[in-house]
């Protein structure tokens, strides 16, 4: 597998959305984004944290969708996601990833933790707070 600063991490990795998807299939970038819907995404985004790949399964799924984690292989280059990488955690603990190309449906997993009633409504009303137009970071 080539990265593009060599190996950043051995995985496994994971990703969280709310298409339902088998293996084989590919998650690719080009689409909208969960938390600010006027984007499109340049990358796709993935970790090899599967509970930070479900809280991503759940932000996505908050429209009444089913949230689904799906454990995926990179078929590309990929690098740390600069959202978070140093900008907000020093170094890489959240392991979050980034690609241009796509990542391989390798499973779904079931065995990730759900958020709580009360975590979801935080999660919904940062997001809220966004789509209205306050563009702050959704991790403060």
């Amino acid at each position: 597998m080539n990265h593009v600063c060599g190996p950043l991490d051995d995985g496994p990795f994971f990703h969280g959305t709310r298409a339902d998807l088998g293996p084989g299939e590919l998650l690719r970038a080009g689409f909208r984004s969960n938390y600010r819907p006027e984007i499109t995404m340049n990358h796709i985004y993935f970790t090899a944290l599967r509970d930070g790949a479900g809280l991503a399964a759940e932000i996505a799924a908050m429209d009444g969708a089913t949230p689904h984690v799906y454990e995926v292989q990179p078929t590309g280059p990929f690098e740390n996601d600069p959202n978070v990488t140093d900008k907000k955690f020093p170094g890489n603990p959240t392991r979050s990833f980034r690609s241009r190309a796509p990542l391989r449906v390798v499973r779904e997993i079931d065995d990730w933790a759900r958020l709580s009633p009360a975590a979801l409504q935080m999660w919904r009303d940062r997001l809220a707070t966004i789509r209205a137009g306050n563009h702050g970071d959704i991790l403060n």
